[in-house]
């Protein structure tokens, strides 16, 4: 696959992975272990029989050096699930993930004692300020709806107001702990080089055992999945007919996640930084326009600058601009 279909893929299978994810948590918030566990198993299944080789093929880089990376991964992805269990919405969510970069210069300066230019710096402000816009809007959000309570509801909506920030608060911990994992794959790439198929299929494999730890929650959901009703625009499919919709959504999800996820793997591989900042920059921007236009999610004018501070910060932090300046300076010359 070249760069092209990455990029098609891409944007397919990560923008329809974000509705099949939505279709879930809207009807089930808490069902964040099972939707986890299901990418992690299909991933680990595909890279055992492609990358793995059905255990014939030896791993470059140490188990004992994937272990770290896994628990590291591992927590992330079921923090960023479980956070939807705490009133978070779909757009906040990814406008908060996409301060991922604040929290890695942060990691970055502590761990590693980097230092950064001031275009950096102020790159990362604008996506502080952006984020803090859409945390904030979301806030008015949950005011307003507590001012049509009474007295007898006001306990409530106060509690429904602890458990967002509790919300705010895991996010939070998986932004700086998916940064410092990063630091830890870039150092451990420095050591034995780039293995980008077989870091993804170890990551996966070896984080299946901490499932173990939430198999009532995942137990739980499988039955709840089961007893929901049929999909109406599948009444004519034979064997679609009759099966419980959230199992289509969940098997939805993961199917699209791992196009997404090998496509990005592809991609890094195939072009270089600047057009994956590109690409994954408006993936997400797209992402999140359809989430609110299709599902309704609320979204005011501070949200929508919000957005755009995040989203400009990203760019200006890639330094878009002076690379395509330098990209386009030779063929200048040449014309």
């Amino acid at each position: 696959m070249g760069a092209a279909a990455a990029i098609v893929f891409v944007f397919i299978g990560c923008c329809s992975n974000v509705v099949f994810l939505e279709l879930l948590v809207k009807s089930e918030p808490a069902s964040g272990h099972i939707i986890t566990c299901s990418q992690f198993l299909f991933i680990a299944i595909e890279g055992f029989i492609r990358t793995h080789d059905f255990g014939r093929k030896k791993n470059v880089i140490p188990i004992k050096d994937y272990l770290v990376l896994v628990i590291m991964f591992f927590i992330v992805n079921v923090t960023n699930n479980v956070a939807f269990a705490f009133k978070i919405s779909m757009p906040l969510h990814m406008i908060f993930r996409s301060g991922a970069l604040i929290a890695n210069m942060i990691m970055g300066i502590i761990v590693l004692g980097r230092r950064y230019t001031l275009m950096k710096y102020l790159s990362v402000i604008m996506i502080t300020a952006g984020t803090l816009c859409c945390t904030f809007a979301s806030a008015e959000d949950i005011d307003e709806g507590k001012e049509v309570v009474d007295s007898a509801e006001e306990a409530s909506s106060v509690s429904t107001f602890v458990i967002w920030l509790s919300g705010l608060g895991l996010l939070t911990f998986a932004l700086f702990m998916s940064a410092r994992m990063g630091l830890y794959q870039e150092v451990l790439y420095e050591q034995h080089g780039k293995h980008p198929k077989e870091a993804l299929y170890y990551i996966h494999i070896l984080s299946l055992p901490g499932f173990i730890l939430t198999y009532e929650s995942i137990w739980e959901h499988a039955m709840k999945f089961s007893y929901t009703e049929p999909l109406e625009a599948l009444a004519d499919v034979p064997f679609l007919n009759s099966a419980p919709r959230m199992w289509l959504f969940l098997i939805g999800n993961t199917l699209t996640q791992y196009v997404c996820i090998s496509s990005v793997f592809t991609l890094c591989s195939e072009c270089t930084s600047l057009t994956v900042t590109l690409v994954l920059t408006l993936r997400k921007f797209l992402s999140l326009v359809f989430s609110i236009i299709y599902f309704q999610n609320p979204f005011t004018y501070l949200h929508w600058v919000g957005t755009m501070l995040v989203f400009g910060g990203t760019l200006l932090f890639s330094e878009v601009i002076g690379k395509i300046r330098d990209a386009l300076a030779p063929k200048a010359k040449e014309e």
